[in-house]
């Protein structure tokens, strides 16, 4: 692993957070991992205006053959070089050299790249910078994007909390996973004990471990839902019933009644429930009079033959 813009200090204090939280001996690391933080030396360089093999191509081929890795990390690849990051004829040529480092040691080549600015979309292969041939140039492409606003209300995370989860997206699919079946991390900090006399609190340093979302439908008991689906079935007490529509009334919304039942659930996970009830026709909507605002509406009923068991 190569880091490029940390120093050797600061990988450390990461390489430290990393195995206290995980519960992992620095001995086991012995002949596995190795590290190193290079400064002003490249693995390509432009020189009279042209892309040529940098000190660092020759050092690493180096490493590579006295080590024997099984992956080499650059990170990040815009530190690996030199060159114009938007021109597609030097991306190429820096490309190569990691392509041909896989080839000629049988090993992969894993070098993290910055996303450009603006709106950032999970899955989206074109959010990295620079020209395009850094994306078509890699095997396999992923993206990692913090959780947004509505992925925070879908699994009930506060927005003060949710930037602390990351989730990780294969970006050469046409679609990416929705964000319940997404690779889900999170951010977590770890006090690596270098306290002192004058330092007492000592350091806390991010790390991270694998999350996954709160199943929707786990701690719901099939009477509670039973319940929930009597309610919806019986309507207001005014003769109004419940709908799924997005701007309904908060008396009609039956998201709402769900959570009355489920109180631990945020309005997403409601609206999931309702979702799948309506998927697989244990809800159905119905045309019917309203009796208070007196004109047709759609409302939702049960067909009770579909109740869970």
């Amino acid at each position: 692993m190569l880091s490029f813009e940390d120093g050797r200090d600061e990988l450390q204090r990461r390489l430290t957070a990393a195995l206290l939280h995980h519960n992992i001996n620095r001995s086991e690391l012995k002949g596995w991992l190795y590290y190193a933080t290079p400064k002003n030396i490249k693995l390509a360089e432009l020189e009279n205006g042209s892309p040529h093999r940098g000190m660092l191509e020759q050092e690493l081929r180096t490493r590579i053959e006295e080590l024997q890795p099984d992956i080499v990390c650059l990170d990040p690849f815009v530190k690996t070089h030199t060159l114009e990051e938007n021109n597609s004829g030097s991306m190429d040529f820096v490309c190569d050299l990691l392509a041909t480092f896989a080839d000629e040691f049988n090993i992969a080549v894993d070098a993290p790249h910055h996303s450009r600015k603006g709106i950032i979309t999970p899955g989206d292969a074109d959010m990295g910078r620079g020209s395009s041939s850094i994306r078509d140039a890699g095997r396999l492409v992923y993206t990692l994007t913090p959780m947004d606003e509505a992925e925070a209300r879908q699994f009930s995370i506060e927005q003060t909390e949710r930037r602390s989860f990351v989730r990780l997206d294969s970006a050469k699919v046409n679609i990416a996973r929705p964000a319940s079946a997404a690779t889900w991390f999170k951010l977590v900090s770890v006090n690596i004990g270098n306290a002192t006399k004058d330092y007492p609190a000592g350091d806390e340093v991010q790390t991270v471990q694998p999350w996954k979302p709160p199943d929707t439908w786990a701690s719901i008991s099939a009477a509670t839902l039973n319940a929930v689906l009597t309610d919806i079935e019986a309507g207001l007490p005014n003769g109004q019933r419940f709908t799924n529509a997005p701007a309904a009334a908060p008396a009609r919304a039956v998201w709402r009644l769900v959570q009355k039942h489920v109180p631990s659930h945020g309005e997403a996970q409601c609206r999931q429930i309702i979702s799948a009830w309506l998927d697989n026709g244990v809800l159905y909507p119905e045309k019917y009079d309203d009796p208070i605002d007196r004109k047709s509406r759609q409302g939702l009923r049960l067909d009770p033959a579909k109740r869970p068991s």
